[in-house]
């Protein structure tokens, strides 16, 4: 079940440092139909419902060539979800795990990623399928999957190994 705000059994909270600019815009809008947290799926489905994302002027050149992709993966800002969380028992059942061995959306930075399908583009709006965010979500990128992009490069001489 999804929670908004308390902190169950075994859960850890801590006082995050004070934020500091990196410089983030945010480039758009998200339109989903869910509004409450309560209501929003847990993950994106590729059947699930359209969903709009907006970009905003000066950004929207930038969307030129966007059609050639069926997959794309979107980057967005978690705006509702608590950042001081650092143990999490997401299934309320005593056990926890770091937030970092999570997917949850309570994160110290909360950036949501989804990989969606692209259905249409309607000038500077996307259309497409598998979001799992509220309504009004900004949005920090929209980029093709990088498996439909550019192949991954074989390993070379001197590439990091695990155990180095």
């Amino acid at each position: 079940m999804v929670r908004l705000q308390e902190i169950r059994a075994n859960e850890v909270a801590v006082e995050p440092p004070a934020a500091t600019d990196a410089g983030l815009v945010f480039i758009g809008r998200i339109r989903t139909p869910w509004t409450s947290r309560l209501e929003c799926p847990r993950q994106g489905r590729r059947d699930g419902p359209t969903c709009r994302i907006e970009i905003f002027e000066p950004w929207s050149p930038a969307l030129a060539g966007i059609e050639a992709f069926e997959q794309l993966e979107v980057l967005y800002w978690l705006d509702q979800s608590r950042r001081d969380l650092v143990l999490q028992s997401p299934k309320n059942d005593g056990t926890t795990r770091g937030t970092f061995a999570l997917r949850s959306p309570v994160r110290p930075n909360p950036i949501g990623t989804s990989l969606v399908s692209f259905v249409a583009r309607e000038g500077a709006t996307v259309l497409v399928r598998g979001l799992d965010c509220l309504d009004g979500t900004p949005l920090i990128d929209l980029k093709p999957d990088r498996c439909q992009f550019t192949p991954l490069a074989p390993p070379q001489p001197g590439d990091f190994q695990v155990g180095d």
